[in-house]
């Protein structure tokens, strides 16, 4: 795949929230009622009651699945800005100051609604439950995104939770696709998945390039158990498809071919919270930095595997300098 005209800039989409980060046993998980690995909306008042109910301490840290991946690009040292709508809260400015601290461009609509929550209960076994409260960023409107909220971008990553507001997901699609922009979904969860087949299926051939799923994403919206069917199926409808099979590695297909990719170091699993937004991180900064696809894979591996050896969505700097030094192999 190559990329219009030598640009290099990826801008994200998506929920601008604040991630709230606890770890919990999987009895207190079951005692929510929610299930476990899933994502699920709730109102303010019902994640308070659950952080009510949790004596853990809870981590705060920017967060939303495509405001993580920008902020990965933006440490790889790519160009990068988010567009989202956050609070005129304590939170929003929270959220904006953390992009630009990580050389993220914010393009940030403001609401008189609170900056959007996520609850992220984290178990023993590193999964991670999460309850999402979207606040301001449910409050876009369609005629708010314009083509040039994607001016200059190479590349335009949407987040799969978009796909619970159709209407500003496809005013985003026809915005990114007028900017002529390369389109890249994340399809987030599969949860999201099973909820959102119908509008899958009329957005993804006309306007994705790239889909980005897990095994069990893509197990719910191909019908597919065996990874690699699924990733054939899902590879019918876009330029280049990847299946992320976690400590397995990834399939990604492009152009008919296959490349396995293998999951990267042996370290402990602390948190899988952002794994899969920082792979996309590492792909999409090696498929507009021009590198091979063995190797935009490897860095995407790469990436999954140290956000993986901490709590939350962010590398450390240590986390980082490894990272650089694998690309510098």
């Amino acid at each position: 795949m190559k990329i219009k005209d030598g640009k290099t800039k990826i801008v994200g989409i998506g929920g601008a929230l604040v991630d709230l980060l606890i770890h919990e046993s999987d009895d207190f998980i079951q005692r929510t009622g929610f299930e476990k690995g899933g994502m699920t909306y709730v109102d303010p008042s019902e994640l308070d009651r659950i952080l009510g109910e949790t004596s853990a301490h809870p981590t705060v840290v920017p967060g939303g699945s495509a405001g993580n991946t920008v902020v990965g690009i933006g440490q790889l040292g790519g160009l990068a800005a988010f567009v989202g709508k956050r609070g005129k809260d304590e939170s929003g400015q929270f959220f904006e100051k953390a992009l630009s601290e990580r050389n993220v461009s914010p393009c940030l609509m403001t609401s008189h609604i609170p900056t959007g929550r996520v609850l992220s209960i984290i178990t023993p076994d590193a999964q991670r439950t999460m309850l999402t409260y979207l606040g301001a960023s449910a409050s876009i409107r369609p005629e708010e995104i314009t083509a040039e909220h994607f001016s200059l971008a190479a590349v335009v990553h949407m987040e799969g939770y978009l796909l619970f507001n159709s209407e500003v997901m496809t005013a985003s699609l026809k915005a990114a696709k007028q900017a002529g922009a390369l389109i890249s979904l994340d399809l987030a969860s599969f949860t999201v998945v099973e909820k959102s087949k119908g509008i899958l299926d009329d957005i993804i051939a006309p306007y994705v390039d790239i889909l980005l799923a897990n095994e069990d994403e893509a197990r719910a919206y191909t019908g597919e158990e065996n990874e690699e069917k699924a990733l054939a199926k899902l590879a019918q409808e876009v330029e280049i498809a990847v299946v992320k099979v976690g400590a397995r590695g990834s399939f990604i297909r492009h152009e008919g071919q296959i490349y396995r990719v293998a999951a990267h170091g042996t370290a402990p699993v602390i948190d899988t919270t952002g794994a899969g937004d920082l792979w996309a991180s590492g792909f999409l900064f090696g498929l507009v930095s021009g590198y091979a696809m063995e190797k935009c894979g490897e860095l995407a591996s790469a990436c999954g595997y140290e956000v993986c050896r901490v709590v939350g969505a962010h590398i450390p700097d240590d986390g980082w300098k490894r990272i650089k030094r694998k690309l510098e192999e």
